[in-house]
Formats: C-alpha cells, sequence, structure tokens
C-alpha cells in the first residue's frame, strides 16, 4: 500500500517540474517588446569632451530597416539608412567635404538612446545621446 502512494506522489511531482520548466522555457522565448523609434529625436553630440552639436534626426522604420532625415548645422541636411536589430541601431549617410558620418546605438528605451558618432573613417569621433522630441 505504501508503494500505491508513492507513484501517485512521484508522478505528481514530475508533472509539476515539467509544466514549471516549460514555463520558464516559453519566458525565456517570449520575443523582448519592440523599441520604437519612428519620429523626431534631438541629439546631443559630444566629440573631443565638448558639445559639438545638437541635431534633429527623424527616423522610419520598416521592420529592421532603419531610414531617416538628419538636420544639423555643422553638417547639414542629409538623408539616411540603417538597420534597427533588437536594441542595436546603426545608421550611415555621406557628407560632401566629411565623407561617411557613421552612429552606432544602444537603444535604451523608446524615448532614450546613446552611442558613437564616427565622422570620415574615426578621423573625428565622439559620442551622442539621443532623446525623443
Amino acid at each position: 500500500m505504501r508503494t500505491a502512494h508513492i507513484r501517485p506522489l512521484t508522478l505528481t511531482l514530475v508533472l509539476f517540474a515539467t509544466v514549471l520548466a516549460a514555463s520558464r522555457m516559453a519566458r525565456a522565448q517570449a520575443p523582448a517588446a519592440k523599441i520604437d523609434i519612428n519620429g523626431a529625436w534631438v541629439f546631443t553630440v559630444t566629440i573631443d569632451g565638448a558639445v559639438s552639436g545638437t541635431p534633429t534626426v527623424t527616423f522610419k522604420t520598416d521592420g529592421e530597416k532603419v531610414t531617416g532625415h538628419y538636420s544639423s548645422m555643422s553638417l547639414g541636411e542629409n538623408d539616411f539608412t540603417g538597420t534597427l536589430k533588437g536594441s542595436t541601431l546603426d545608421f550611415t549617410f555621406n557628407v560632401a567635404d566629411a565623407g561617411a558620418v557613421v552612429y552606432k546605438a544602444t537603444v535604451e528605451s523608446s524615448a532614450a538612446m546613446n552611442g558613437t558618432i564616427s565622422i570620415a573613417d574615426g578621423a573625428v569621433s565622439g559620442t551622442f545621446t539621443g532623446k525623443r522630441k
């Protein structure tokens, strides 16, 4: 009779452990909430330890593809393309006198990002923060 009680208890414990493990796996595999960067942002760009500009950047996403417009006093008006994969944003545009401008960012939320800027293959580089406008 003792064996008869152990089997249902063992079966219940195994079933409980299986359900718990499946639940944890499902949560671990659930996709992260999509970050929305669409719209206008204001960047604060710092080069050589000093703020060098506050461009306005407008983003439009289509899946991982990013397009947009960059407007600043120092680099002018430029359309750009890039990618947003998870929280990693990269976009690039070319300026006639400066060459390629490359931004690499970590998007912290739908209202904040930060990262690096590289101009002319790293001849000029710095950091930036971005806030939704």
